[in-house]
Order: structure tokens, then sequence, then C-alpha cells
């Protein structure tokens, strides 16, 4: 006698929610049958085949980024919400993280990025914004994933920073480049070189910004 499963018990059996099974239904990857009820029966022989179908489709590829150590609380948010995006959407993920400047192209994480590309080996890239990837030059990333079909997912399309606010935090990750290079010789005045530097672009930026305003008046 074939053996049936409940939606819920699909759902544990694939690991997945059962939100999912129901859109795996609607996309028609797995059909059910309806008892007296109305409650779905889903055959059990027939699952089989759609194991094998998730066990061979390539992983999706999470990427989340912050600029420096002190942001790991903001990248384990980040991180999170691109992994539950999938989950929902009933994906399996592969999550990079990295912490490094924008502008930095030689992030582990990023060469990772690159390396798991190239060699195809995902099917779809999902970043929270385009500048996760890098500050100046995520288009090469997207060309990259275009040229192996590979599906890239940008969760928040509008802009999260102003005009000014990427100023700023471009002229910072600059700042912070040039900070990584001279901390390396431990030097006292290089410290307060850079501290000074970096008080002083902020001081700037700010004068600046109200310039701006003064000048919509």
């Amino acid at each position: 006698m074939p053996r049936y499963f409940t939606i819920g018990e699909t759902a544990d059996y694939f690991g997945v929610s059962v939100d999912t099974i129901r859109r795996w239904e609607s996309e028609g990857r797995i059909s059910s049958e309806r008892t007296k009820g109305g409650h779905r029966r889903f055959l059990a022989s027939a699952l089989a085949g759609i194991e094998e179908e998730e066990r061979n489709e390539k992983p999706t590829l999470c990427y989340a980024r912050v600029s420096t150590r002190d942001k790991k609380d903001d990248l384990e948010r980040q991180a999170n919400a691109l992994v539950a995006y999938c989950e929902n959407k009933g994906w399996q993920v592969e999550l990079i993280k990295d912490i490094g400047s924008g502008l930095n192209y030689k992030k582990r994480g990023l060469n990772k990025l690159i390396d798991k590309i190239l060699n195809e080996e995902v099917s779809r890239l999902i970043i929270s914004d385009k500048d996760r990837l890098l500050r100046f030059g995520s288009e090469l990333i997207f060309s990259l994933c275009s040229h192996y079909q590979v599906e890239v997912i940008v969760i928040n399309r509008k802009p999260t920073m102003s005009e000014e606010e990427e100023l700023v935090q471009d002229v910072l990750e600059i700042i912070q480049v040039f900070a990584a290079r001279l901390y390396g010789k431990r030097s006292h005045r290089n410290q307060k070189l850079i501290e000074d530097l970096h008080s002083a672009t902020l001081a700037n930026l700010d004068i600046s910004a109200e310039e701006g305003v003064e000048s919509t008046k």
C-alpha cells in the first residue's frame, strides 16, 4: 500500500518550512493529493526524486560584510537576515562573512566568493545591498555572475545613505586602508597622524554639509 505524508511530515522530511512545501507545490515541483477533508497528502515515493534534485542543486551564496571589527554585531544581523531570506525560499545556503574596507579587493571572503563563481559552485548570490561587495566595482562581480549564469539578488534596492553620508563613508574607508599600513609600523607618530587626519576629515565634511544647507536657503 502506498505511503503518504502530511504537509508537516513532508516539511520535516526536507528540513524546510510548511510554507516552502506550499510554494514548491504552486511552482509544480511537488504534487499532492487531497483527502475528503481537503488536506494535502504527498506520496512518499515521489519525494525521493525531489530529494535527489535538492541534493544536486548548487547552493545559494550569501555574502555579508562590514568595514571594521567593532561592527561585528552589524555583521551578524546582516548575515542572519540574508540566511533567513534564503531559508524562507527553501534554498540551500552557504554564508561568507567578511570584515574589511569596501575599497579592498584582497579580502579573503571576497576572493572565496569569486572563486566559487568561477568554479560554477553556486546558483545565486544574495547581498543586502551592492556596496557590501565593493564600494567601487561591484558591477565587475555582477558581470562575472551574468557570464556564469549566477542569479544576483539585492535585498535592499533603495539607497540606505544620503550622498553626504556615502561621501563620509568613502573618505573614512580610504583613511582606514591608509591606517592599516601605517599601524603596522607601530609608530606613535603614525597613529597620531591617522587620528588627526580622521578628525580633520570629519570636521571638514561637517563644514561642507553645513555650507550646502546654507546655500539652499
